[in-house]
């Protein structure tokens, strides 16, 4: 029996649908976010500082200005009714003081992180538009910071631009304070001819600060395909995890630099097209990994979960005062007993990956969205869950959760893609994280269901945040893209 089910506030998750409980609300009085703290609250992913997370929602194809796939972010705020009762903002290329044109194509919001960048205890958003086009070439990419403040967003900076054609900086991004002098620094991809390469530009991030990018690594024939920080070797520091694939070649490697050059701890040549997540999953203070829907390295002699039918998720655990590994490893599928749903070809199980420690017992979950998952005869519906681990060796556990499910809004409907990102955030303040599921397909235009953690009953009220609630224009594939 796993610890999900052995704790008290777990069973509790269990009972109202582990965060998938089932009334839609409308949303009334848009405003322009909550009333902000007289302090920044330090929270990551709250940019007016109020002490309630903020959703940024990255909207890469929508229209801005008349010009297609211009892109914009829309940041929904949080605040004591959660997500979509307190308005929301649209930032793009058009917002007064945000780098950039607004150009067709550029795709202004297709990666989205969040971090105080400058110190001023304000969360900033980090925007990737990898199609935009520079000075210097086609398709180069730029990494815009938006600064949060007080009063909302106040302007931007340009983190890095592309210096050759299809470079296409900010398709990938990971933030943390890779080089431990206590400035957050940010990780991204570059690409040039037939190579690619993950690389850092280093904070801080001023008009007087350096903006020399440092490489990580780099390979021929094969790029990066998804980033994560964490402390995976327990110096304190952050370190990063990223994917590569390519031809013949595939891996997933964590790199630190705690000796002030970047050196692997941990490396596989499996590797993942689409999710990694750090979180303590066993409660023993040290950080693990998991790697979303593994894939194997076909030229590799051998390979993590042989078992792989319909996507599996390798976990490998830290230990205390060891290094990531020596603590163990696991696979989990849904031909585990205790994991909901029926393991088929292309469910596309961990695909994407989110972590909360949502019953504050200080173990991390696993909430895992999977969205090609059918759900009866209705393909690419789409389906989620929250697992919880037993500990190394043995698959996590937990329930999977579709619009079918009993007491959960709407109906699974083909292409509605139902987990298609998964995020989770305090978004109420009530110091407990809540969790927010995307389905980019629902009726043609996307929506974002929210659900805050049932700490004090079952079945708390669900709010489904769609562009057409929030008076959006534009909008297309809303909820694809989930910032944290």
């Amino acid at each position: 029996m796993s610890k999900y089910v052995h704790s008290p506030a777990r069973r509790k998750l269990l009972a109202a649908g582990a965060l998938c409980a089932a009334t839609v609300l409308g949303v009334t009085g848009l405003t322009a976010g909550g009333a902000s703290a007289a302090e920044p609250s330090k929270l990551r992913a709250d940019y007016n500082g109020d002490g309630y997370v903020d959703l940024a929602v990255g909207v890469p194809n929508a229209t801005v200005n008349g010009k297609a796939k211009a892109g914009y972010v829309n940041v929904v705020w949080g605040g004591a009714n959660g997500l979509g009762k307190h308005g929301s903002t649209t930032v793009s290329q058009a917002t007064a003081g945000v780098p950039g044109t607004v150009e067709a194509g550029d795709k202004f919001g297709y990666a989205v992180e969040s971090d105080d960048m400058n110190g001023d205890g304000y969360s900033d958003l980090v925007v990737g538009a990898p199609d935009e086009a520079t000075s210097v070439g086609l398709g180069a990419g730029t990494i815009a910071v938006v600064w949060g403040s007080a009063s909302g967003f106040k302007g931007g900076f340009t983190a890095a631009n592309g210096g050759v054609d299809d470079a296409s900086y900010g398709t990938l991004l990971a933030l943390g304070d890779f080089d431990k002098d206590g400035n957050n620094d940010i990780a991204f991809n570059s690409h040039f001819d037939e190579s690619s390469s993950v690389v850092t530009r280093q904070g801080p991030f001023n008009s007087g600060a350096s903006d020399e990018i440092f490489r990580v690594a780099g390979w021929h024939f094969a790029g990066p395909a998804v980033l994560e920080s964490g402390d995976f070797d327990g110096d304190g520091g952050d370190d990063l995890a990223f994917s590569y694939d390519g031809m013949e070649i595939s891996g997933t490697d964590v790199m630190s630099r705690a000796s002030g050059r970047w050196q692997s701890v941990w490396a596989t040549a499996d590797s993942t097209n689409h999710a990694l997540a750090a979180g303590d999953f066993d409660g023993d203070g040290t950080t693990d990994l998991a790697v979303g829907n593994v894939q194997p390295n076909p030229e590799a002699d051998g390979t993590y979960c042989e078992d792989r039918l319909g996507g599996a998720i390798l976990t490998v655990y830290g230990k205390k005062g060891g290094k990531l590994g020596d603590g163990g490893d696991s696979c989990t599928t849904q031909s585990d007993a205790q994991v909901g749903g029926t393991a088929e070809t292309e469910d596309n199980f961990g695909a994407h990956l989110a972590v909360g420690n949502l019953d504050r017992d200080g173990i991390d979950e696993l909430v895992v969205g999977a969205d090609t998952e059918a759900v009866g005869t209705a393909k690419n519906a789409g389906s989620y869950w929250v697992l919880a681990s037993p500990g190394a060796g043995k698959p996590f556990t937990g329930p999977a959760f579709s619009q079918n499910s009993a007491g959960v809004a709407g109906t699974a409907e083909a292409d509605d893609r139902f987990g298609a990102a998964v995020a989770t955030g305090d978004y109420n303040g009530d110091t407990y994280p809540d969790l927010a599921v995307g389905a980019p397909g629902e009726d043609g235009k996307g929506g974002v269901w929210y659900a805050p953690a049932p700490k004090d009953g079952p079945n708390p009220p669900v709010t489904s945040v769609t562009p057409g609630k929030l008076g959006l224009s534009g909008s297309q594939a809303y909820g694809a893209v989930l910032g944290r």
